[in-house]
């Protein structure tokens, strides 16, 4: 008698392994979760709307299983290289500016905005490294991404209504690098999401629209290749089953959809402002509620 294995589908990140381990399991469906599951993270990652939020609802709402560590960290890495691809060359020259600033002294704007976006990473490093734990656990909930989709949409909303000096991202400081990447620390928490709550920082700051979305992408470059990278980690310490067929297609469907979604928003944002994005959040919320108490 052949005895089948027993694959360990208890705690989180580890459920859609289970469907995806065993030919047997592996079905049509599973696949249309994962590509779903990358259109989610690649057209809500750098939209202010939250991908954590929405990567977690279809479990919370809709009983899907849960997309595992491995295609999780393929979908950040899939997001990761549109967003370096997008902006490879001001990524040259800031990388370029700042190696010369560092042999030399010589100050540019280009080695002042890469000196500012280090500044504005720090933050996340400890607070990501200490509370993530925590955060998985306590906060990963439907009643929590109600209250941070709703405040921080209201955040938002006053941040693109007020004044604004109109700002270019070459002219950063660091006191503005401190307050976004602190600002930044925020969307570890479910439903806040970490492109909204620094473009709000930014417009805060006075930035212009478009320079705001452009600090909150390239923030985003170390933001999730840390993220990515602490994944790695932990996945290297579990004995989880791959589906490389879902893993490759969950890569290329983010890295598409997250670079068209970039590519967009940039042309769009100065035009139609922020408030398309508030209303979202705000019908989000409210649907929310609404299937809450039903």
């Amino acid at each position: 008698m052949i005895e089948t294995p027993v694959v360990d589908c208890v705690g989180p990140h580890r459920a859609i392994n289970c469907a995806l381990s065993s030919g047997s399991r592996t079905s049509r469906l599973d696949l249309i979760h994962a590509i779903a599951l990358a259109l989610i993270q690649g057209l809500t990652e750098f939209l202010p709307i939250s991908s954590s939020a929405h990567l977690i609802l279809p479990f919370q709402i809709l009983g899907w299983p849960d997309q595992g560590l491995a295609f999780d960290t393929a979908v950040h890495l899939g997001s990761l290289l549109a967003v370096i691809w997008y902006f490879r060359d001001d990524l040259l020259l800031l990388i370029q500016d700042f190696g010369e600033f560092v042999v030399t002294g010589k100050s540019t704007e280009n080695s002042r905005l890469a000196v500012n976006l280090i500044i504005a990473t720090l933050p996340l490093i400890p607070v990501g490294f200490f509370f993530r734990d925590l955060i998985e656990l306590w906060l990963r909930s439907v009643e929590v991404i109600i209250v941070t989709t709703i405040g921080f949409a209201l955040l938002l909303l006053i941040a693109d209504w007020r004044p604004r000096d109109e700002r270019h991202e070459r002219g950063m400081t660091w006191v503005d690098a401190v307050i976004v990447g602190l600002a930044q620390c925020l969307a570890l928490i479910p439903g806040t999401s970490r492109s909204g709550v620094t473009m709000t920082a930014a417009l805060l700051r006075g930035y212009s629209r478009e320079a705001s979305a452009r600090i909150s992408f390239l923030l985003s470059i170390p933001a999730i290749a840390g993220a990515a990278t602490l994944k790695l980690v932990d996945l290297f310490h579990q004995d989880e089953a791959v589906d490389w067929l879902a893993l490759c297609t969950g890569f290329a469907v983010a890295a598409i959809t997250a670079y068209a979604c970039i590519k967009v928003f940039l042309a769009l944002i100065a035009r139609i402002g922020f408030m398309p994005f508030i209303v979202y959040r705000l019908l989000l919320g409210t649907a929310l509620i609404i299937w809450l108490t039903v």
